[in-house]
């Protein structure tokens, strides 16, 4: 059923000329608030508390919380560890960076006015890492049946053959570059298999439209490489204010900001009878970079002194997106049997570089309960709901972009996420948990499943200093494939990633 259910995912894929997709959706819509030490030791529980900087990302309304103006500046050392499962052969991989996690500032207003019933008024500006694109993994197996030369055959056949190969006199980054500009992405990629002799043609004419794939049947020894980096982050520009004794009203007004880049290589290796292509490495690099907005409302509302209520509202975040990519691919033929065999190399060295286009990422609605033990502790849980099948890419009278908005309603769906946090205080210290759990993006989770994670933390306080200690894990499977552009090729990796951070945070009451 999962291989199906890939397949479908893959076909759905298939019309992407622009280099957009619903896995960029999802990539950039899926937003992980590191911030600070006791945020991330609570699970992120923060929507009905306030009284911490990263709270401000849950719920603005928590910067008015603050009694004085407070700063704080966090540092985390974040791993990743992926177990990879490839046609029953499993690999390994770990992949650890340190980063800055969160800094930002909250400046707090007294009101002197006895007879206004707002109390206080702050102002605030913060920096969170939304999301953490580093990974590195490698998935390996003998396939028993799909070979990459498939992946070229789909995009050759039904076109002719001067429309992907190099006119005479052209060089292979001239036609290459050109081919692109004129037919799109899938010429492209014909254009590679048929340059490096993994196609023929059934008829050697200009107007042939068949092709012969050059790698036959038999079993393929294939490993696939991917190096990805980057980041999502968000600077956020927050007022709150306290009216009466009970309410806490917030606005934050968010600029975003990320970069990712990805490197994938496939080398195929085959001694099938009767291929006349033993070897080949494809190699594919995609490089995006783009800024947005978005706002935030938010309200803490204290029942009692100790029973608090919040309400979250998370606008869409409106990007706009930058993407380039270049490819390559080298074979080696069988030709002689006792001697050397010819090995080709086409590498355009030409970049790809897509118009700029626009992604909306679903809102989101955050509802909060805290219970505060006076002095002593606290117990906070967080519910969320986004809509994921709301992400939209722009413009919607696009044709391209309205099957890619067709598609992500189809298969993207609600996801829920639930945070459960609690702290007991000993004198300067405190003791701290937390709980998570979030629901798959996709309305099939077997093919992106649920995230869950815990989380502890400890607190020393001296003075008008703090210094807090955070650890959490989490876990989430999920099926990548290979060549998502792809119905030929639809194999996928099974990826266990078990996700560590350990956050360091100094903070100060000013």
């Amino acid at each position: 059923m999962k291989k199906v259910i890939l397949l479908f995912i893959a076909v759905l894929l298939m019309s992407n000329v622009n280099g957009q997709d619903i896995t960029d959706a999802v990539r950039y819509s899926i937003d992980e608030i590191e911030g600070t030490a006791r945020f991330k030791a609570m699970g992120g529980a923060f929507g009905a508390l306030g009284g911490d900087l990263s709270a401000i990302n849950i719920n603005p309304a928590g910067s008015s919380i603050f009694t004085n103006s407070h700063a704080s500046i966090s540092l985390g050392v974040f791993g990743k560890d992926n177990t990879v499962s490839f046609f029953n052969t499993t690999n390994s991989s770990t992949d650890t960076n340190a980063d800055l996690n969160q800094g930002g500032a909250v400046f707090v207003f007294q009101n002197a006015n006895p007879n206004s019933k707002w109390k206080k008024f702050s102002l605030g500006i913060a920096y969170d890492r939304t999301g953490n694109f580093d990974d590195d993994w490698v998935a390996s197996g003998i396939n028993p049946t799909n070979t990459i030369g498939q992946y070229f055959e789909e995009f050759a056949n039904g076109q002719r053959l001067d429309e992907i190969s190099a006119l005479d006199g052209e060089t292979i980054g001239q036609a290459y570059s050109e081919i692109g500009s004129i037919f799109g992405f899938g010429n492209q990629q014909a254009f590679l298999g048929f340059e490096s002799f993994i196609l023929d043609p059934v008829n050697n004419s200009d107007d042939n439209t068949e092709y012969i794939n050059n790698i036959t049947g038999g079993n393929y020894n294939q490993r696939y490489f991917l190096s990805s980096t980057g980041f999502n982050g968000k600077l956020g520009f927050n007022v709150s204010g306290q009216y009466g004794e009970k309410i806490h009203l917030g606005l934050n007004v968010n600029t975003h900001f990320l970069n990712y880049e990805r490197s994938t290589l496939l080398i195929e290796n085959n001694s099938n009878i009767g291929s006349l292509i033993s070897r080949v490495g494809f190699e594919n690099n995609l490089r995006a970079t783009g800024s947005g907005v978005s706002f935030q409302l938010g309200t803490i509302i204290k029942v009692t002194n100790e029973l608090r209520l919040g309400l979250a509202y998370n606008s869409p975040t409106w990007f706009r997106i930058s993407e380039e990519t270049s490819q390559s691919v080298e074979t080696t033929r069988r030709l002689d049997p006792l001697g050397p065999n010819p090995f080709t190399v086409i590498d355009p060295n030409v970049i790809n570089i897509f118009p700029e286009y626009r992604l909306q990422t679903p809102g989101k609605l955050t509802g909060s309960l805290a219970y505060v033990f006076g002095s002593r502790g606290l117990l906070s849980f967080d519910y969320s709901r986004k809509d994921f099948g709301e992400a939209k890419f722009r413009p919607q009278s696009d044709p391209f972009f309205q099957f890619q908005n067709d598609q992500i309603e189809n298969v993207l769906d609600v996801s829920n996420t639930y945070r459960l946090g609690g702290e007991y205080r000993y004198k300067q210290m405190s003791f701290r948990g937390g709980y998570r759990m979030e629901e798959s993006p996709y309305k099939d989770d077997s093919f992106f499943g649920d995230l869950t994670g815990y989380s502890l933390g400890f607190g020393y306080k001296f003075g008008n200093t703090s210094l807090d200690l955070a650890f959490s894990q989490s876990e989430r499977e999920v099926n990548t494939l290979l060549f998502s552009n792809s119905s030929a090729f639809t194999d996928a990796a099974e990826i266990d990633t078990t996700f560590t951070d350990v956050v360091l945070t100094l903070a100060f009451s000013l």
